[in-house]
């Protein structure tokens, strides 16, 4: 009987109306961008839950989510590339997740919004790698994003900051990252597992926000059009900036 009691334990959970709510935002902001998932989630729900269950509930929704999306990412993209992310994002997130499990709740919120905020900014004032993408770029982008995703639970910022200045087709790098985030999502469930912190109710929960964030990436992959790719990107980071900015402790 333990399933309906954590099934009525989050349906009770405080603000899950407008956690449902974010997450479709959320969603769909992937769906037509493909990254800001985390990045809008995160901050948010991070004033209602602890920091593990928010990365539990985000990789569990987060590997359904974009299921819909993946097999034209597969056509569109690299996925060789995607794959020296991942080898290198395996290996540095296990240092990450040990930051996580050991900072206290506000300095993770902060850490979430700050880097939350400085994604966008710092995209829009251009700073960006612009250099070649050689396989030694890819590897030292993905061990970044390994620590970033396991302390906080962002591993976008370093690729999507990587592939931006890219001069690969908006299809392409959009593709790319929505891959890499999957295989992502699988390592940190995989760890945090094997680190013993794999409870059932973020789990739970995690399957509540399952077809809000479906609905959402069908939505936003739908009205996604490459020919409107700075809009969709500034839509992207205004919704990101917004969130970030908003959920930062201080107005608690």
């Amino acid at each position: 009987m333990w399933m309906p009691d954590l099934l009525r334990q989050a349906v009770a959970q405080d603000g899950l109306g407008w956690l449902l709510a974010v997450v479709f935002l959320a969603g769909m902001v992937r769906g037509f961008s493909g990254f800001g998932t985390a990045m809008i989630f995160i901050p948010f729900a991070s004033k209602h839950l602890e920091p593990v269950t928010v990365l539990i509930a985000l990789t569990v929704m987060d590997i359904f989510g974009p299921l819909p999306n993946l097999p034209r990412s597969w056509r569109d993209g690299e996925p060789a590339s995607v794959a020296r992310l991942g080898l290198a994002t395996l290996l540095a997130l296990p240092l990450g997740v040990y930051l996580l499990l050991a900072v206290p709740t506000d300095v993770f919120r902060y850490a979430v919004s700050v880097m939350a905020i400085v994604v966008p900014v710092s995209l829009l004032a251009g700073l960006r790698y612009r250099g070649e993408l050689t396989s030694g770029v890819l590897y030292a982008g993905g061990a970044v994003a390994g620590l970033t995703g396991g302390a906080v639970g962002l591993p976008g910022p370093p690729v999507i900051m990587l592939f931006a200045a890219s001069t690969k087709a908006v299809s392409v790098i959009r593709a790319n990252i929505m891959m890499y985030l999957f295989v992502f999502d699988i390592f940190l469930l995989t760890w945090l597992g094997l680190k013993g912190q794999l409870e059932a109710f973020p789990i739970v929960l995690g399957l509540l926000f399952f077809l809000p964030c479906v609905a959402g990436n069908i939505v936003g992959a739908a009205i996604f059009d490459p020919r409107r790719e700075r809009l969709y990107r500034g839509i992207a980071y205004a919704v990101i900036f917004t969130a970030a900015l908003t959920s930062l402790p201080l107005w608690d």
